[in-house]
């Protein structure tokens, strides 16, 4: 008996839209990483991108625990030297909301170039609204 090794032919990509009003980030992070990663497949195997596409919305909604709205940072470089500039939760969810789950899911991914393909079907949008209705999504709940 072989051991079944799926090729890139036999990979069945869906589309997924999930509502992250009211939702901790954290734990929907850990859940899209794992759909996009493609480990909730039978056919799952840790060196192809098997994962299927998530649509997210009203990410601007997302709920945290704790005093991480206050306490947690997000840090980036600019190039020059000294110029480490950080941006708590609370901002960044006013700012950029997207990229609060973003950052979040990329964490949980693996740090390569299959990773960085993963990450590539994540789609999220701080409203209601996504232009994704050709690809006829289905809907994703998780519980909370």
């Amino acid at each position: 008996m072989k051991t079944y090794s799926p090729t890139p032919e036999s990979i069945d990509r869906q589309w997924f839209l999930v509502d992250a009003q009211d939702q901790i980030l954290g734990r929907l992070a850990s859940q899209i990483a794992h759909r996009l990663r493609g480990k909730h497949k039978p056919e799952f195997a840790p060196h192809m991108d098997n994962g299927d596409f998530i649509v997210v919305v009203n990410c601007e909604k997302i709920k945290v625990t704790g005093n991480k709205l206050q306490k947690k940072n997000y840090y980036h470089h600019t190039g020059y030297v000294g110029n480490l500039k950080s941006i708590t939760l609370e901002k960044q969810l006013q700012q950029k909301p997207e990229e609060v789950l973003r950052a979040a899911v990329r964490g949980m991914l693996p740090k390569n170039r299959l990773g960085r393909a993963m990450l590539k079907k994540l789609k999220i949008y701080a409203g209601a609204e996504h232009p994704h209705q050709a690809q006829e999504p289905k809907t994703l709940t998780f519980e909370r």
